[in-house]
């Protein structure tokens, strides 16, 4: 590790007070009142809520959760005026590929808990020495414990742009990228802007958008055209609120622990897989209350927001079709997913096409074998 004396070891305490006023908030919910029959159609039902957040407040072990967490080595550093948060784990097989795990929202670090110990570790779960990584988990600025947000502008290519001198101050010039949702827009961002330094990008739950060329319609398959019709028709309610007013919703979001519950769970709810169960049936809830809780903590609500800000307030939506990036791409598609291979394959140098028939949006959690899989398959590839 270079630059050792502008990183130092960090571990997640967090205070007893605040678990006492997380509990007594809990406990003083006011709950609205809820149209009869409607279920999970208008939001998240009332009757599902309560019982979640009672589970919270009376079962469920943050300190147990806590100390998990800190079984990773995590390490802060400052970037540029930013504060960074990440994981570092370093493999015992000297020949591992540094790897980069960027998450999205309304996700964090612990997204992958799961993955961490195989990809490192490969000869204790079936793969070869060859398939090893040293693998860095920043917490996006803004997320968990990447704050305060420096200021305006922190958007997918700054980002990119963070991580890859974090990368360098750890001592890898030249690393593999994974990354989902926020983190794919990231990761993406980061293979077009540091080509000699990336040596692959692997991404899943990424979107690509038609730019109204003629005819680029007219050769998508059936299946390409269904994932248009679901990015379509997806209820963008909160990418609405999140893009253009982050600061008016996190009021609530930041003041009452199950207004933040709701606006998490029902990102679960609607984006594992299958669509018809509920969210502990897809995720652990524990997992799931890990990930709420941190956001309560650390208070993030608005900060983790703000990256929707920017990207929709900095979006180019004229005709012309973007710079095709040329770092090799790997893309992992769930049974959520809605990227559209054409247009994925005329942004992006796409190497290798991987469907998945089950799993949702949040595949680490969801399906962590098949991403390891092919994350070790992709870089296998490029070798």
């Amino acid at each position: 590790m270079t630059n050792s004396d502008t990183v130092r070891p960090f571990r997640i305490d967090i205070p007893r007070q605040q678990l006492d006023d997380l509990a007594a908030r809990l406990a003083a919910t006011r709950w609205p009142s809820e149209l009869p029959g409607v279920g999970w159609t208008r939001g998240v039902p009332v009757d599902y809520l309560r019982e979640l957040a009672e589970y919270w407040r009376t079962t469920y072990d943050w300190r147990r959760h806590e100390a998990a967490l800190n079984d990773f080595p995590q390490f802060l550093t400052t970037v540029e005026g930013q504060p960074i948060h990440f994981l570092h784990v370093r493999s015992a097989e000297p020949d591992a590929t540094p790897l980069l795990l960027l998450h999205g929202w309304p996700g964090n670090v612990t997204d992958f808990a799961k993955v961490l110990d195989p990809l490192v570790n490969p000869r204790a779960h079936g793969g070869e020495a060859a398939d090893a990584f040293h693998v860095v988990v920043p917490s996006l600025p803004g997320f968990g414990f990447s704050t305060p947000l420096a200021g305006p502008g922190v958007d997918a290519k700054r980002m990119a742009e963070l991580f890859g001198t974090l990368m360098r101050r750890l001592g890898y010039p030249r690393y593999g990228v994974h990354g989902y949702d926020t983190g794919a827009w990231v990761a993406l961002a980061l293979g077009e802007r540091r080509t000699g330094e990336v040596v692959g990008v692997h991404v899943n739950a990424m979107i690509a958008f038609p730019t109204g060329a003629e005819g680029e319609f007219d050769a998508l398959t059936e299946c390409d055209r269904q994932r248009w019709d679901r990015m379509q028709n997806l209820n963008d309610g909160y990418l609405q609120c999140n893009g253009k007013r982050p600061q008016t919703v996190a009021y609530g979001l930041t003041d009452s622990p199950v207004g933040q519950l709701a606006w998490i769970v029902e990102k679960f709810k609607e984006l594992t897989h299958p669509a018809d169960a509920l969210p502990e049936q897809c995720v652990d809830r524990d997992q799931l209350l890990t990930d709420v809780s941190i956001y309560w903590f650390t208070g993030t609500a608005a900060s983790a927001a703000q990256v929707y800000y920017e990207e929709m307030s900095a979006a180019d939506w004229s005709d012309e079709p973007p710079t095709r990036g040329t770092t090799p791409t790997g893309v992992l598609l769930s049974a959520h997913d809605v990227t559209v291979r054409p247009w994925a394959e005329r942004d992006h140098n796409v190497v290798r096409w991987t469907e998945l028939d089950d799993a949702g949006h949040f595949v680490a959690l969801e399906a962590p074998d098949a991403l390891v899989a092919d994350v070790r398959g992709f870089f296998a590839e490029l070798r």
